[in-house]
């Protein structure tokens, strides 16, 4: 058979060689997009989806979330206990999925920031602490138990953190947020649960806000992060994390009960970061 014409030959070497850089362009190209895609299913994870708090029925409209007046409380246990819940299950503004992907900054000015306090000292599971009896302390701490769990890269990482910060009746190993975060980031790369050395996830704590609180002793802060994943290439987004943050002994940790409602994942530093009641982040 004679040779294609326009050296399409697959017997010749010029040709076999533009085919394989032609291949490696696209499986680069679609590693490119899983792990974008990647990036987006880590922060849906993080956000469990509660009945009666689902984006379709999130209520509220943008601009209506609430600024960090304490709940009312009645007197005794239970009345705390159903101010708590009642706070914490309360909904969050709905934003579409797009608003988690990288946008353009806003030049708006969303208000004095928050200062977060500097740790102190190492925890349990590596997690920096010695955060003060505040609400912004509990913020500190609440971003410090989500980077060491998801920048783990591994499930018994993830586990590890949830085991020692979270108290009875509070997410376990298997429930929690941050463990199905990190299962669907190995599982959509392939990887094991040990995950890998090529596996990078850095996540930032950019902006924030203080749902609310119950007491001094409960508190629930909302932090908006940037969430870059790396596996050959780099891809970022956003995800944001509230959770029921109680003072317990020394410390903040996360209290018992069902997560709070699903806050909005917006890339940090928008005009609708702003509009949700997102404020800036400073490191005191």
């Amino acid at each position: 058979m004679a040779p294609r014409r326009g050296g399409r030959d697959p017997r010749n070497p010029h040709w076999s060689r533009r085919k394989m850089i032609a291949l490696l362009a696209m499986a680069a190209l679609t590693v490119a997009v899983l792990i974008a895609g990647l990036a987006l299913a880590v922060a849906h994870a993080l956000n469990p989806t509660h009945d009666g708090a689902d984006a379709g029925n999130a209520g509220g409209s943008i601009g209506s979330a609430a600024g960090p007046a304490p709940a009312a409380v009645g007197t005794g246990p239970r009345a705390t206990a159903d101010a708590r819940d009642a706070l914490a299950a309360r909904p969050m503004p709905a934003v579409p999925e797009s608003a988690s992907h990288p946008a353009p900054v806003s030049d708006r000015d969303p208000g004095p920031p928050i200062v977060l306090p500097p740790a102190t000292v190492t925890g349990p599971a590596g997690v920096p602490t010695g955060f003060p009896h505040t609400p912004e302390g509990a913020m500190a701490q609440l971003a410090a138990i989500d980077q060491t769990a998801l920048q783990s890269g591994s499930l018994s990482g993830a586990r590890a953190v949830i085991a020692a910060w979270a108290l009875p009746g509070g997410p376990t190993t298997s429930s929690w947020s941050g463990v199905r975060a990190m299962s669907t980031l190995l599982s959509a790369t392939g990887l094991s649960g040990g995950g890998s050395s090529q596996l990078a996830v850095v996540l930032t704590p950019l902006m924030g806000q203080i749902k609310g609180s119950v007491g001094p002793d409960f508190v629930v802060p909302c932090v908006d992060f940037e969430l870059e994943v790396t596996l050959q290439q780099t891809a970022r987004g956003a995800t944001a994390d509230c959770q029921r943050m109680v003072w317990h002994g020394d410390r903040w940790m996360i209290g018992p009960g069902d997560e709070p409602a699903q806050p909005p994942s917006v890339w940090p530093g928008t005009d609708l970061a702003i509009d949700v009641g997102y404020r800036d982040l400073r490191h005191g």
